[in-house]
């Protein structure tokens, strides 16, 4: 349960967990589900699109301090990701969408002991 006392990064962490634990709620859906050409694989598209925007947009509002003790992330990579979906939803890769949620997100989330 959060608390009042709880830090704003510790908050930011604790929603870049729940954002993890979306993504990989999605990927367990499997590939074929999340590429479908249906209604529902347009949402799990979508769903998808939306976590990738918000583990970055919540990276990027961690402290210059804390992402500099962690060199190993691709900072600068999170944030291309997002400005690229936010920005070109017409130049959106669906298979890369879901390797992102399937490899990048997971491997964020053990960078950051969160996973």
């Amino acid at each position: 349960m959060s608390s009042n006392q709880d830090s704003p990064i510790q908050r930011r962490l604790r929603d870049l967990a729940a954002f993890g634990a979306d993504a990989e709620y999605t990927v367990n859906l499997g590939r074929d589900a999340f590429m479908a050409e249906t209604q529902d694989g347009r949402l799990l598209r979508n769903n998808g699109r939306h976590i990738l925007i918000q583990v970055a947009t919540v990276a990027e509002k961690l402290p210059e301090s804390f992402r500099q003790s962690y060199p190993s992330v691709d900072w600068v990579g999170l944030a291309r990701m997002r400005n690229l979906i936010a920005h070109h939803y017409d130049k959106i890769d669906d298979q890369l969408v879901f390797a992102a949620l399937q490899r990048r997100i997971p491997d964020l989330l053990k960078q950051l002991d969160l996973g």
